[in-house]
């Protein structure tokens, strides 16, 4: 009894090790017949699996400026600080700070009554002087006084409108008045004061039309010309203003090799201001049928640049030679043609014959 069921144990054994041998082949041989139709399908659900995700760009001829971009700063048309001519006491001011005025406009008021009592004296003065050369010179027709005696009376009464123009003229010192149109500053003087030549009253400025000064690399001083359009742009302000280039100096700054020019433009709204830090951008030329990719598309190598490119559906890298850039994007002249799908995302991933699944075409 106990000899069979040792028998039997051992055969237990066998069997269950024969099992635990042959088991899993026969599950792969069975699986492996099963799923040898679905084989193509599956090689095309994994490449998609394993395609690579990415936008791209179509590119199209486009118009590309030649910009050239500098710093200025702005300058007014006209500014200048009012001083009297002569020294004298403020018996008046005329003028509110910060306002408009035209050209002429009278601003300020010294004290003139010296200069108007001579004025006045020398009046009464020339009636006298009239009169005589007036008869003096009825005289002389009939021949009743020498010619000496008249040129005396004639020289007298000249002499007198000499003085009388003289003192007007001073007079008119004593009025201060606007030199042109334009806004004026803080009053720097009060009514009863003393003020001498040297002293400020206000300033005065004009930026209607403003002015833009700014320098440009000699290698360009041929390309800029007067009425050449120029863009500019303030730091508060994301809109550009154009302007017309009127004059360049005539010569090259020696110590930073670099050409002075000025440019002029309207500022009937006053938003531009004297002073102001601007960015300047002046177009040399323009090109009509360039080739721009985004400046992310492009990889940067050792011996140039490269790209890559739709092929196919699958990835293709592209050396390029490039030409201007701009603040997003770079021309390029060389390497691609138009029509093609350039790559903007997933550039570190690609690699030639990669599959790709495009999200998205700009």
């Amino acid at each position: 009894m106990k000899k069979n069921t040792k028998i039997v144990l051992i055969a237990v054994i066998a069997m269950v090790i024969a099992l635990i041998f042959f088991y899993p082949r026969m599950e792969l041989i069975f699986s492996g017949d099963e799923e040898e139709p679905n084989t193509g399908a599956e090689t095309v659900s994994q490449q998609a699996a394993n395609a690579l995700p990415v936008n791209v760009v179509e590119v199209r001829p486009e118009s590309l400026d030649n910009d050239l971009s500098v710093t200025g700063t702005l300058i007014p048309n006209e500014m200048v600080n009012l001083r009297p001519e002569v020294a004298g006491l403020v018996q008046s001011v005329a003028f509110k700070e910060g306002e408009f005025v035209k050209k002429g406009t009278p601003l300020l008021y010294l004290n003139d009554d010296e200069l108007r009592a001579q004025y006045q004296r020398l009046e009464y003065t020339k009636r006298l002087f009239e009169s005589q050369e007036s008869r003096q010179k009825e005289l002389l027709a009939r021949e009743a006084i020498s010619q000496e005696e008249y040129d005396i009376a004639l020289n007298q009464f000249n002499t007198n409108l000499a003085d009388l123009s003289l003192v007007e003229a001073q007079l008119n010192k004593m009025v201060i008045r606007a030199p042109f149109d334009g806004v004026l500053g803080l009053r720097q003087v009060s009514e009863g004061s003393v003020i001498g030549n040297t002293d400020v009253i206000a300033s005065i400025v004009n930026i209607d039309p403003i002015k833009i000064e700014f320098s440009i690399p000699e290698r360009y001083a041929n390309e800029i010309k007067p009425g050449a359009t120029v863009f500019f742009r303030t730091n508060i302000s994301i809109d550009e203003g154009v302007g017309k280039v009127y004059a360049t100096e005539p010569n090259i700054d020696a110590s930073t090799r670099t050409l002075r020019i000025r440019a002029e433009s309207p500022n009937k709204d006053r938003k531009f201001l004297p002073g102001m830090f601007v960015r300047v951008r002046l177009v040399l030329s323009t090109q009509e049928d360039a080739l721009l990719v985004p400046a992310e598309s492009l990889v940067p190598e050792l011996d140039g640049y490269k790209v890559f490119i739709v092929n196919e559906g699958k990835v293709e890298s592209r050396k390029v030679a490039i030409g201007q850039r701009t603040d997003r994007r770079v021309q390029i002249i060389d390497g691609i043609q138009p029509g093609e799908q350039v790559l903007t995302t997933g550039i570190l991933q690609a690699r030639d014959g990669m599959p790709l699944a495009i999200n998205q075409v700009n």
